[in-house]
């Protein structure tokens, strides 16, 4: 409220402003195209200021056209922009010792479409200003405002730029806005007024840059990681200056979905706490039929999960859905993707005015006639899902969401049979399973107990290994097949440490110990597979840690979308096992990382796994998991029991970690530390 009328408020005269040699001539406001509301904000804040002459500053403003992030054609590769960047870049910057001691300078991440987006945006600016008339262009992006005192601060920092750099025909960038990398930024040169940045700032929401500055810029391309990060190393050749404080801000009341691609790292390495993805809005007022061209992929299916609805899919061997089915089937699920009809079924579903319907082109499973039939204002056609080029637009106008970041998605392969609904009569929850009987997440991804749950019990049975041996390691000394960990993630109370693996004659044990740090105050130990692996068998022989507040897990994982599975023993009843499932959609690479409790259930083992080593197994396959421990199958889901399966590659992961929540596991009790959990004859099978 306070800033609101602020913004009301006459902001002063800047003479930096306004015609001539030694003036900032011109104002570029970065916008989208969908944000013309930020535009409108920015533009009655420049409102507020005059320049020498009296006009008013938002009579230099021009709006420039930013890239935006969910237009696949637009942040696809560009000879401007290197996507892939080294950590050392971060480490540049931002130093942390924690980040390189978990990932060391040279380890490779790969920029978020946003910030491509960003970074095409501020280069394709630079150009603007490089062949404009004006000797100096403030630039700006539409998140900002101007702070207390910015008049008067803005005109002595150029005053002092100038006086610097008359020489040199004016300064070649000025930071008007930045963040101080965690107040570590060096700093030269400095006065009143402003400095000389050695490193360490971040952000590009207000700068000030003349015509061979972005000549200067755009012969140094292509830019290599987000675009704030690269002008740090472009400080010492444009003699780069920056304001003794920032003058122009960015707002904290507007929303944003920018994702940056270190936050993973960050939280991997425990220096921030949270890097979820926001849960996508589901259109649960506009059910859905669609229908496919009936190719070997399920990009569709895919791309509807990942506007999060749950989505069935249909092979077309299913007997026809008949119109007195449909309620149902719209109560567990949103969309239907190739559903087989009865005769009757497509007139009440065209009654349904609620229901809207997906075309793709040349889609033989669409009923006979139907595509003449379904109704214009509630049917997208879409083009070949080939293409991947424009088939967010149709469906997402359809459904009245906005297109997502991610590319449109490929998807898995339809014999995989990703998002069919396979508990009907073969979903098999084995005897002592004591199922859904804590929270499931509430996501668009799991169904929630009560809709149609099978109940047969089935006995237990064995299965042995088969197929080839890719992995096998009996962990008594360090491998490099599964190396040792030196990360966290979020609510983990301990961070994993070299120090946390004891090898032995007997196996790796992972000591869990106090260290005495704030956020974390424990210490312990952690290994992974050193590649990814698809479909397969993982075994280990596994001693469990006893004691409230320990969790002992071996399981798969993957970030970028999060998939995982599950075997967690915890301290506090060591005569259960935890099985889990964690799934979020998308093809490798897209930023779907929601869930926090996934679908667990606890399985009772009818033995002690901290008293003696076990061997404990998860079978993955196209369709299915299965828990096995000593050879036997304990537990078992299938396609929608009650999540899709995951499909994309994981590694395979051992630790002991101390859950921040005592919902879990109890609370942890320091005097029982330290705690051990071993591992031994970790194995991977095709």
């Amino acid at each position: 409220m306070v800033r609101a009328v602020v913004g009301g408020l006459p902001g002063g005269r800047i003479p930096a402003f306004g015609a001539g040699r030694e003036k900032i001539g011109s104002i570029l406001v970065v916008n989208l195209d969908r944000q013309p509301r930020r535009l409108r904000r920015t533009m009655r804040e420049l409102s507020r200021f005059r320049t020498c002459d009296g006009a008013s500053l938002a009579s230099l403003a021009q709006r420039f056209a930013a890239v935006d992030a969910r237009d696949g054609r637009a942040v696809a590769a560009t000879a401007d922009v290197d996507p892939t960047y080294p950590l050392g870049h971060q480490l540049h910057v931002q130093p942390s010792a924690r980040l390189e001691e978990c990932f060391g300078a040279g380890e490779l991440i790969r920029m978020s479409r946003q910030e491509v987006a960003v970074a095409r945006s501020h280069i394709e600016v630079w150009k603007e200003v490089a062949r404009g008339p004006h000797d100096h262009v403030l630039i700006l992006e539409d998140d900002v405002w101007f702070g207390r005192g910015a008049a008067a601060a803005v005109d002595r920092g150029w005053r002092a730029a100038w006086e610097r750099c008359r020489a040199a025909g004016g300064p070649r960038l000025l930071y008007l806005s930045y963040s101080d990398a965690d107040s570590s930024a060096e700093r030269a040169d400095e006065c009143d007024a402003l400095f000389r940045p050695l490193r360490g700032l971040w952000f590009l929401s207000g700068y000030v840059l003349s015509r061979e500055g972005a000549a200067m810029l755009l012969r140094a391309m292509p830019v290599v990681g987000p675009v704030d990060m690269w002008l740090n190393f472009r400080f010492e050749d444009l003699g780069a200056l920056a304001l003794t404080s920032p003058a122009i801000l960015q707002r904290v009341d507007g929303s944003s979905d920018n994702a940056h691609s270190i936050l993973p790292y960050l939280a991997r390495a425990g220096i921030v706490d949270a890097h979820l993805a926001s849960l996508p809005d589901r259109a649960r007022a506009t059910p859905l039929m669609a229908w496919t061209a009936c190719g070997e992929r399920d990009g569709l299916a895919m791309a509807l999960s990942m506007l999060g609805l749950r989505v069935r899919a249909f092979d077309g061997d299913e007997p026809a859905i008949r119109a007195a089915e449909l309620p149902g089937l719209f109560d567990a699920f949103d969309a239907l993707v190739d559903p087989p009809l009865a005769n009757c079924t497509l007139a009440a579903a065209l009654a349904r005015s609620e229901l809207g319907f997906v075309v793709e082109e040349n889609a033989p499973a669409c009923p006979r006639g139907a595509a003449g039939s379904l109704p214009p204002g509630r049917t997208a056609v879409l083009p070949p899902l080939a293409l991947g080029v424009g088939v967010w637009e149709p469906i997402c106008s359809l459904l009245g969401v906005e297109p997502p970041a991610q590319a449109f998605p490929v998807g898995p392969p339809r014999c995989w049979r990703m998002f069919r609904d396979d508990r009907n009569g073969t979903a098999i929850p084995v005897a002592g399973s004591a199922r859904w009987q804590l929270p499931v997440d509430d996501s668009p991804w799991a169904l929630l107990p009560g809709i149609g749950w099978p109940s047969p019990l089935l006995a237990e049975r064995s299965v042995p290994a088969g197929g080839e041996c890719l992995v096998q390691a009996p962990m008594t000394t360090a491998t490099s097949l599964f190396p040792g960990r030196i990360e966290t993630f979020p609510g983990n109370l301990a961070a994993f440490a070299r120090d946390g693996l004891v090898h032995s004659e007997d196996g790796v044990r992972l000591v869990l110990a106090k260290d005495g740090t704030v956020d974390r105050p424990y210490r312990s130990g952690a290994f992974a597979s050193a590649r990814l692996h698809g479909h397969g068998r993982f075994e280990a022989e596994v001693m469990a840690a006893r004691g409230p507040g320990l969790v002992t897990g071996f399981f798969l994982h993957r970030a970028f979308p999060r998939q995982e599975i599950d075997v967690e023993i915890t301290g506090d009843n060591t005569r259960r096992l935890l099985a889990n499932v964690y799934f979020n959609p998308g093809d490798d690479g897209a930023a779907m990382e929601y869930g926090y409790r996934g679908s667990p259930c606890r399985i009772d083992l009818g033995f002690d796994a901290a008293s003696d080593f076990h061997r404990y197994a998860i079978e993955w396959r196209p369709g299915r998991i299965a828990w096995l421990v000593d050879g036997r199958i304990v537990h078992e889901r299938v396609s929608w029991d009650p999540t899709p399966i995951p499909h994309l590659p994981m590694r395979l992961h051992g630790n002991l970690w101390a859950p921040r929540s005592s919902d879990l596991a109890g609370r942890l009790d320091n005097g029982s530390l330290p705690a051990t959990a071993m591992f031994r004859n970790v194995s991977i099978w095709s």
